[in-house]
């Protein structure tokens, strides 16, 4: 009997649990569903989803179906195609993937066949870990602590290639491709096949690991893992992370501190879906106010401070060359996300919504929760924040983490010539004008 696999953000053949369970039965045919959602993404992340849709296809020789239309039409007819009645998936935690997945769920129940999850897109699903009295953990620090403790399972078997049955597509991935790189194209696109992700992997633990604790934090050093991308199309599950990062440690004791904090990263990541999903709200509301609302730079003025920071053109170098690593690559180094945040929302007074919008068109790594919780953690306003008064200068941020000029040269080469933006604001001004919106904001009101 063939059984379908539903492919979400799992688009892999390594550690799937899903897709091992839909094996285990024997012959397994496999649907993609390129959906009105997918057809809303920016043009460089549908670019990207259809190189790596197209790599499994290879790597199953032909044997997923990429087709167009919504998930619960979709998956129902080829579930009928190939005769399916059992079709596997891994759960979804976003609030839109859990729409999804229900409309597909009652799709398929009313025509006698069962959607079964296995898996998620973490090591610890969202609403696992919690605290003694039943309630979701608001700080991190306790959260990875009750994480760790946790656990997760070692990594599934890998799928047998050999165990695919083709499924009819009507979607041309190398069209796609092309017309997502004519709308909103890369300098060069990134790797998208997952045996390329995984060796990537082994390099990275067979070196950068060993200083990653450091490191990490300098955006002109190749010191990190760059296993965002992939995280964020399903290519390598962070199971397998935490897995082959422990193994290293375990193989050589002075990685140790290295690979906790390379755990500690996967945990943040892991935090952050916990918090959407138990305040999914998050995405477009701040979970506490640390401003007033009529706080916020708006009209004409804002709108072009807004398009100078989302250009690369502040007059502040380490601002500007992230913004025009992420314009170049979709990506852009995590420390000096944290900069040009806080840059935007604390310079120049912008709402984070505002520039969580910008990230989620231009990042190719986008994940929802990562984005929005981030976002808020730079703004003071989620869980576990920052707190808003804490105000990252960008000049002493370039001089602490790029000393020698590395990440800034490579990206602002107009650096020192008359071609480059003076700057659009003064930092220590605006530092205590954010800092006199919050104190504002905390006094206590008059009695009456």
């Amino acid at each position: 009997m063939t059984s379908l696999w539903w492919i979400r953000r799992d688009a892999r053949l390594s550690d799937n649990p899903a897709l091992a369970e839909a094996q285990a039965s024997g012959l397994t045919a496999a649907v993609f569903p390129w959906s009105p959602a997918v057809q809303r993404w920016s043009g460089r992340r549908r670019a990207h989803l259809a190189r790596v849709l197209g790599s499994l296809h290879a790597d199953t020789e032909g044997g997923i179906g990429v087709r167009d239309g919504n998930p619960a039409d979709v998956v129902l007819t080829a579930a009928r195609q190939c005769g399916a009645t059992t079709v596997w998936a891994q759960r979804e935690y976003s609030p839109a993937a859990m729409r999804e997945q229900d409309a597909v769920q009652r799709s398929l129940a009313d025509d006698g066949r069962e959607l079964r999850f296995v898996g998620s897109p973490y090591a610890v699903a969202p609403g696992r870990v919690l605290k003694a009295d039943g309630t979701p953990y608001q700080v991190f620090t306790p959260y990875r602590r009750a994480w760790r403790e946790h656990g997760w399972r070692r990594p599934a078997r890998a799928a047998d290639p050999g165990l695919f049955v083709s499924c009819a597509s009507d979607v041309d991935l190398e069209q796609e491709a092309a017309l997502g790189d004519a709308q909103d194209g890369l300098l060069s696109p990134p790797d998208f096949t997952e045996s390329t992700w995984l060796d990537r992997l082994s390099d990275f633990l067979a070196g950068p690991l060993a200083h990653y604790a450091y490191d990490r934090d300098l955006p002109g050093v190749d010191a990190t893992s760059h296993m965002s991308v992939p995280l964020a199309y399903g290519q390598v599950h962070p199971r397998t992370l935490l897995a082959v990062a422990a193994d290293a440690g375990a193989a050589d004791h002075s990685t140790m501190q290295a690979v906790a904090m390379f755990a500690s990263e996967v945990a943040w990541r892991e935090f952050h879906a916990d918090v959407l999903f138990h305040h999914p709200e998050a995405l477009r509301t701040s979970l506490r106010q640390v401003i007033s609302d009529d706080a916020w730079a708006a009209g004409d003025d804002a709108d072009a401070a807004f398009e100078a920071w989302r250009e690369g053109r502040t007059g502040f170098p380490l601002v500007d060359a992230g913004m025009r690593e992420m314009a170049a690559t979709g990506t852009m180094h995590n420390r000096v996300r944290m900069v040009v945040a806080s840059f935007l929302i604390k310079d120049l007074h912008v709402p984070w919504q505002r520039g969580a919008d910008h990230f989620r068109r231009a990042l190719l790594d986008y994940d929802h929760a990562q984005n929005q919780l981030n976002w808020q953690w730079v703004a003071g306003t989620g869980r576990d924040a920052a707190p808003y008064f804490r105000v990252f200068n960008p000049d002493a941020q370039r001089d602490k983490f790029d000393p020698a000029g590395a990440y800034v040269r490579r990206w602002v080469p107009d650096l020192d010539t008359p071609a480059y933006p003076e700057r659009i604001v003064d930092h220590k001004t605006e530092r205590e004008v954010a800092l006199a919106h919050f104190r504002r904001e905390k006094r206590p009101s008059p009695q009456s």
